[in-house]
């Protein structure tokens, strides 16, 4: 059952940057990373009522198209339209983030970056039709990548770690969603059989779903058994690894939705212009 609720008034704050491309806020929420749809990424901090710009990052050189902020490790990570990704770490001496860049292996830009939930590695899709799988190499002291290209055929523009770790779900332009393995034994536990699969090597391709659409956003729910996602036909989509590969898709009179993401195991908050609720 799909149901449209509207939200209750919440703070609204001008930054004085325009239009914003990609935002992550850090682990209390204090500070907020947003790109204002150029190669820069502002830092702003809560202050009173207000927030107020504390840091502006520019390596990138073209737009900006992902950013995702490590609450533990309290690393960001961003990719661009540049094909080059940069990790940042804040130096609390100096008071400045460094960065250092990750060579991803790409002709095309970058499109969407996520850390892993043990932010140990992250992922970036392309629109070179493969996926980054990034770590840090402590015996070279940088960061490097491994691809995963088959059986992709278009742009990458969403991603999604299940809490193992391991397996990945994405989502790409040629209506299709995947979960793959990205078991990287240097960093990673060896994997035990699950309900998606039981051999994972790294670039496995463990559960493909056609869609009507651009898959604009996936997400594992909180145990990882269930994955959800949403598509550029405005259809909402549900995936039961436990219950006999329980597959649900519901069409909706909304607007295309833009992102997902898991309340609980039973409740799902998706949004284009406003919240819908799913129960």
């Amino acid at each position: 059952m799909v149901q449209a609720s509207v939200s209750p008034p919440v703070p609204h704050w001008e930054l004085g940057i325009g239009s914003i491309a990609c935002h992550a806020w850090n682990k209390d929420r204090t500070q907020i990373a947003v790109s204002p749809s150029n190669n820069e990424i502002h830092i702003f901090e809560k202050s009173g009522d207000c927030w107020r710009s504390i840091h502006i990052l520019t390596e990138h050189d073209l737009l900006i198209t992902g950013i995702d902020w490590a609450p533990d490790t309290n690393r960001i990570v961003s990719c661009s339209h540049d094909k080059n990704a940069f990790v940042w770490t804040f130096d609390p001496k100096q008071g400045q983030w460094k960065p250092e860049l990750v060579w991803i292996r790409t002709n095309r830009a970058a499109t969407c970056v996520k850390w892993s939930p043990k932010e140990n590695k992250f992922a970036v899709g392309t629109g070179e039709r493969l996926i980054a799988v990034c770590y840090y190499e402590r015996e070279n002291n940088w960061w490097i990548s491994r691809q995963i290209k088959k059986p992709i055929r278009s742009t990458v523009i969403s991603l999604n770690w299940h809490p193992n770790n391991v397996l990945l779900a994405t989502g790409s332009c040629d209506f299709t969603t995947r979960v793959f393995s990205a078991y990287v034994k240097e960093v990673d536990d060896k994997p035990s059989p699950n309900p998606w699969g039981t051999k994972m090597p790294f670039g496995e391709l463990l559960k493909e779903y056609k869609t009507g659409g651009w898959v604009n956003d996936v997400a594992f729910s909180p145990s990882g058994c269930r994955l959800a996602w949403v598509c550029h036909d405005s259809t909402i989509s549900i995936f039961d690894s436990t219950q006999q590969q329980l597959l649900i898709t519901q069409k909706t009179p909304f607007l295309p939705f833009t992102s997902i993401k898991w309340i609980n195991e039973s409740e799902i908050l998706t949004a284009v212009c406003f919240l819908i609720k799913i129960l």
